[in-house]
Formats: structure tokens, sequence, C-alpha cells
């Protein structure tokens, strides 16, 4: 991890976030304090990737039901 004033990210924006992009982070500073982290986004997977479910599906059996019950149950 990079640490940097803010005045140094200030003059030098393009090197600290080329950084970034390549996945670094940054700390800024200001005044001797931490005031800021840079960090890469973190890209989730495409939603695509995703394997659909399929609903359980129980003759005579509720389990929205089912499942209020056992907290009930669990709850005494």
């Amino acid at each position: 991890m990079k640490t940097v004033t803010f005045s140094q990210l200030r003059n030098n924006a393009k090197k600290y976030f080329d950084a970034v992009e390549k996945g670094e982070s940054v700390e800024v500073y200001r005044h001797g304090k931490p005031i800021a982290m840079l960090s890469p986004v973190v890209r989730e997977a495409p939603l695509s990737r995703w394997k659909t479910a399929n609903p359980i599906k129980i003759p005579g059996l509720s389990l929205s039901k089912e499942i209020i019950k056992d907290r009930r149950e669990s709850n005494r």
C-alpha cells in the first residue's frame, strides 16, 4: 500500500490513480492524519453466471408455514 500526502495526490493525481487502476491501494494523509483510502473497485460476477434455482414444491406442504411453525417452536 502506498501512502501519500494530500498535496502529493493533488499534484500527481494521475500517477496515484494509475497505481489504483493496477490494483494498488493508496492511503491519503493531511496534516499527518489519514483522511482517505483509494482502492480498486471490486467487480462482482455478472448475474448471467449465476445459476437459477427451481422452487421446491411439495404437494400438501407450505414451506413458509413450516418455517414459521419451526421458529415459534424454537422460541419456547
